[in-house]
């Protein structure tokens, strides 16, 4: 199984990215269609391993310039999101498969180690 492109975008940081591209695309189409200048809009993904685990930190820029009457509006916005690598390096934002941490009683499955100096409540 590869990336599913379209969840990844929706997951990055918690949606927030997704909705700030939008906004964006938007923006420099109608400076560019209203100035008639040329217009860019550029996503830059940066992709380092978190300890030894199977997870990787994202850190994702988001940068535009939008064409203006007398000049251009440029900005850039930096943020990171960590991520599961699963099959064939396919990215989420939650494992391939999380283990079973209770059994249908409610109890921790055999899987889970208890927390340590708990009690049992009834």
């Amino acid at each position: 199984m590869s990336t599913k492109v379209d969840q990844f975008i929706a997951d990055l940081d918690g949606g927030v990215f997704e909705e700030k591209l939008s906004a964006i695309l938007s923006d420099v189409a109608a400076s560019v269609i209203d100035h008639g200048k040329k217009g860019t809009v550029s996503i830059t993904l940066d992709i380092k391993q978190i300890g030894s685990s199977h997870q990787v930190q994202i850190d994702h820029v988001l940068k535009y310039k939008r064409p203006t009457s007398k000049g251009s509006i440029s900005e850039d916005n930096s943020t990171s999101t960590p991520m599961h690598v699963g099959t064939r390096g396919a990215l989420s934002f939650f494992p391939e498969n999380q283990g079973q941490m209770f059994d249908k009683k409610g109890e921790p499955s055999d899987k889970v180690s208890a927390f340590p100096n708990t009690k049992k409540v009834n």
